[in-house]
């Protein structure tokens, strides 16, 4: 008998449906992705990239609503560790988003780092591995961020490791929990970019248990990751491969993650996300329903 996941509350984001930008040509209208995701059975949502949704709060209630929707988060990309200096445009990026994200009645604020390789072309724009003056900026510029959020918008800032961004391994992972302070500052712990990266979600959970705000659950492909591992494939071009697969086919396997999530003794949204940009605009759909089907029988 499957226990009863009564903690987790379950929902998607536009990335499931292959949206990575605010326009596209390649990705599904948003009015699309809003009947899909509630006719795969989802009640609750993220806004995914600033202007994918309609920005207006009033348009974006009703539109949600007529469907029984709920928004549990809205997303801002941050280069903290670059200092003081970009800290004006990122309050005004991240002050947009908040706003809207606090309008739909939403208590979360996804914040992920910004990548140091280019996500279309691959480019490296930066190095990989940070000064320790960068990891100052990044972790006081993060402490800022989250004491400003809460102040002005009554929201929680859920740092989201990411491949192919300076917060993404377990080692990083672990030296940037261990220097911020958990009332500003805990983490949006994605099951698939943290295997994608090496770690281990069950340990984090584990060890860092009271930093998890926020979980979003996705898989990966060991065999095409392997690949992606040992050629140095950036993180656009490893997604167009498929390296992020359909539960319950990947790594690493939900079952105990919900379990150990569920053992926190908190509630906590786990928001699925399988990145597949680009994607067939009819893909998603059939992959959303088996999903969540697969969830409902892991009890959540």
């Amino acid at each position: 008998m499957t226990t009863a996941l009564d903690r987790i509350r379950v929902g998607s984001a536009p990335d499931s449906w292959g949206v990575w930008f605010p326009d596209d040509p390649q990705q599904v209208p948003w009015e699309r992705f809003l009947d899909e995701v509630a006719e795969a059975g989802y009640s609750w949502i993220e806004l995914g990239p600033y202007g994918y949704l309609p920005t207006d709060p009033a348009r974006l209630t009703d539109e949600v609503a007529k469907r029984s929707l709920k928004v549990s988060a809205g997303t801002v990309f941050t280069s903290l560790h670059r200092g003081p200096a970009v800290w004006e445009s990122t309050w005004e990026h991240v002050g947009q988003v908040a706003a809207l994200t606090q309008a739909m009645g939403a208590k979360h604020l996804v914040v992920i780092p910004s990548f140091w390789r280019d996500d279309k072309t691959a480019e490296i724009i930066e190095p990989s591995e940070l000064t320790t003056e960068q990891w100052a900026h990044l972790t006081k510029g993060m402490e800022r961020l989250g004491h400003e959020v809460k102040e002005t918008f009554g929201l929680d800032i859920v740092v989201h490791p990411h491949a192919d961004t300076h917060i993404d391994t377990e080692a990083h992972v672990e030296r940037f929990l261990d220097s911020t302070d958990s009332d500003l500052v805990n983490l949006c712990l994605d099951t698939g970019h943290y295997a994608y990266c090496g770690g281990d979600s069950v340990k984090l959970i584990e060890t860092y248990g009271e930093r998890i705000g926020y979980l979003h659950l996705k898989q990966v492909d060991p065999e095409i990751l392997a690949d992606v591992v040992e050629n140095g494939v950036p993180f656009g071009p490893a997604v167009q491969r498929g390296v992020m697969c359909e539960p319950p086919t990947g790594v690493p396997a939900l079952e105990p993650v919900l379990a150990a999530a569920q053992e926190l003794g908190v509630d906590l949204f786990a928001i699925v996300e399988q990145d597949m940009y680009p994607c067939e605009p009819d893909k998603p759909l059939p992959i959303a329903v088996r999903t969540r089907k697969f969830l409902r029988s892991c009890g959540a």
